[in-house]
């Protein structure tokens, strides 16, 4: 079976479909370009989890296992033992939980370049969030002894993963941060927008980025109610600070959201 080939009509993804080279396509099912080989990989930087040294990028690339996803699908569950860790090559993934009531709170958004599963994969305990693609992705999946094995032996690596773990743990520190001063929607609704224009393009004074997010998933990452969300982003288009069209998220006043955003 294809590496590309998912059954669509299941949400879980199995992280083991996986084929040899010849099988690959140039384009997956999701429109994603395929970057399977980390060694020759046009994205991977310093900041990527596999930015390691030659010699343990060529390594990584023997244990690893290439996979795309369709939107909404589920890489692990919150409670569910834990097999091994996932890079994210391309696309976005939500990080969150849910109590038993059902609600959910989104603690991040996962972007390229980064790793999840590996708090659970050093402490050898089951996983603590759910994560869920938002649109179609291209993930490297490694098992948990190979993990284990390649960081015991490339120094570099090891390092990689102590500062992700850093940076995770900064994150948690600002999201704790964000909710215990009781910050306003507003205001967290006006730091996410500011963020997540981050990688936006410029054009006629105004910044263009993709929104995959619903009204919902907005409020569960911010930690409100969709109708917040919907009253405060009609807001902010009604003092023409932002537009959305469709998917796409238009900032025409930057300033004055990074201004909102600081209180």
């Amino acid at each position: 079976m294809s590496s590309n080939t998912l059954v669509a009509e299941r949400n879980f993804v199995s992280p083991f479909r996986t084929a040899t080279d010849a099988q690959r396509k140039p384009r997956t099912p999701y429109g994603l370009p395929i970057e399977d080989n980390c060694v020759t990989c046009h994205d991977r930087n310093a900041n990527y989890f596999c930015g390691f040294s030659e010699t343990s990028t060529k390594a990584l690339e023997q244990i690893k296992r290439v996979t795309s996803y369709p939107e909404g699908a589920v890489l692990f569950m919150e409670g569910e033992a834990s097999r091994g860790v996932y890079i994210l090559c391309q696309g976005r993934v939500k990080l969150l939980t849910t109590n038993s009531d059902g609600k959910s709170f989104i603690l991040k958004i996962a972007q390229p370049g980064e790793v999840f599963g590996l708090n659970s994969i050093l402490s050898g305990t089951p996983h603590e969030i759910t994560a869920e693609t938002l649109q179609p992705c291209q993930v490297a999946y490694v098992g948990r002894e190979d993990f284990l094995r390649f960081i015991k032996e490339h120094g570099d690596a090891c390092l990689h993963v102590a500062k992700h773990l850093s940076r995770d743990c900064s994150s948690a520190y600002e999201v704790i941060r964000s909710i215990g001063l009781n910050n306003s929607a507003s205001e967290k609704l006006a730091r996410f927008l500011v963020e997540w224009a981050a990688d936006g393009r410029m054009n006629d004074g105004a910044i263009r980025v993709k929104l995959a997010l619903t009204h919902d998933e907005m409020a569960q990452l911010i930690g409100s109610s969709r109708e917040t969300v919907s009253r405060t982003l009609s807001e902010f288009k009604r003092q023409r600070w932002i537009e959305l069209n469709g998917a796409t998220l238009v900032l025409r006043n930057k300033a004055a959201l990074e201004q909102l955003a600081a209180n």
